[in-house]
């Protein structure tokens, strides 16, 4: 078994060589090629210059342009939604049957507005129990405090009845504080977008909120994005966002960026403040956000496609002239950021240089061409 094994390997062994030794051939033989195609059209440039005869060469035409410096500019895009500066659920703040609702969808609210009230009836028996106590403590009270004043007395009995009378003071200030609780008002001006309370039902804090307040007066985009360009995505950094529903673009700023990383999906949270005075904006309407990461003032920009690639990278056809016809001749090139089918030139092109923008899928090194 052991032989059998060894055997395999070394048959492997040779087989790999051997593929590799074919691929080095392959691209030996295809710069051989190259030459040999460029050798061959040069030769029948020549050739057709001294007979003076270019028609029957099969010269094929191509559309030429020159390069420009441009301004070009790299977008992240991510999907982004509405949202009010101040969206809050208002909730209880005690448990209870609710008694009344003032209010309906759509009413426009101010701050410290009742919105709904909490059955409070075992509170207030307490609260008027509590003032009984506090009148008869407070006769008590006075009457030993003119008589501690006049010497009459004992000191203990006047601390006593002022001791009461402060405890139930104390009490009615908790008592009054338990009734404000079972008022639910809204925290902030707005409209009210959501009533989820109805009378007869029970309100819990911490259950299910009463009421969905929202405050459109400032508005935000608020968006996730990905770990990955947390170097890039800075605060101030221009974006457009497009509003499908509106089929429309605005302009801002990043005015939030998150510093927590969501380990769930590896995302941090972005904001942009807009103005709403454009569109009638509406609470988690979807947004695309584009984040300009990047922007180069004076660059050369080329369609994507027309960059191609060979075993020495990648490369364009550049426009160039033997002197008595256009050739086309390959120019190495190095892409940086790509976006929306355009490419950043950093190296092997300069402003003035004539690219073959259409017709370059079949030209060879140094063949004539024309427009």
């Amino acid at each position: 078994m052991k032989k059998i094994i060894l055997i395999l390997s070394i048959i492997l062994v040779v087989v790999s060589c051997k593929n590799g030794d074919k691929k080095a051939q392959l691209d030996k033989l295809k710069g051989e090629r190259d030459k040999l195609t460029e050798q061959i059209n040069k030769l029948q440039s020549e050739i057709a210059q001294e007979k003076g005869d270019t028609i029957n060469l099969n010269i094929p035409v191509v559309g030429i342009a020159e390069v420009k410096t441009q301004e070009f500019n790299h977008f992240i895009e991510v999907q982004g939604k509405i949202d009010g500066e101040a969206n809050v659920a208002v909730a209880p703040k005690m448990a209870g049957i609710v008694t009344k609702v003032f209010v309906k969808e759509g009413d426009v609210v101010k701050a410290g507005q009742l919105l709904a009230q909490i059955d409070d009836a075992v509170v207030r028996q307490s609260m008027d129990e509590l003032q009984t106590q506090l009148t008869f403590a407070n006769n008590i009270y006075v009457k030993q405090k003119n008589l501690w004043d006049k010497k009459i007395g004992s000191e203990v009995q006047y601390l006593t009845a002022k001791n009461n009378k402060e405890a139930l003071e104390n009490k009615i200030r908790t008592v009054k504080e338990q009734m404000e609780m079972s008022r639910i008002t809204a925290p902030i001006n707005g409209s009210i977008e959501e009533v989820l309370v109805k009378v007869g039902q029970l309100a819990a804090p911490g259950v299910v909120p009463a009421f969905r307040l929202v405050n459109f007066s400032t508005v935000k985009v608020t968006a996730d994005v990905a770990e990955a360009y947390s170097a890039k995505v800075k605060k101030g950094d221009k974006v457009y966002i497009r509003f499908p529903d509106f089929n429309d673009d605005i302009e801002s700023n990043i005015s939030f960026t998150s510093k927590y990383i969501n380990p769930t999906n590896r995302t941090f949270t972005i904001e942009s403040r807009l103005n709403p005075g454009k569109f009638e904006f509406r609470a988690n309407m979807i947004a695309v956000v584009k984040i300009n990461d990047y922007k180069n003032t004076n660059a050369i920009v080329l369609p994507f496609s027309v960059i191609q690639k060979d075993a020495k990278g990648e490369y364009v056809f550049v426009q160039d002239s033997d002197g008595k016809n256009m050739i086309a001749r390959k120019r190495i090139v190095k892409s940086g950021q790509n976006y929306n089918g355009q490419a950043e030139i950093i190296d092997g092109l300069k402003a003035g240089d004539k690219i073959v923008m259409s017709g370059y899928q079949n030209l060879e090194e140094g063949q004539i061409i024309k427009q």
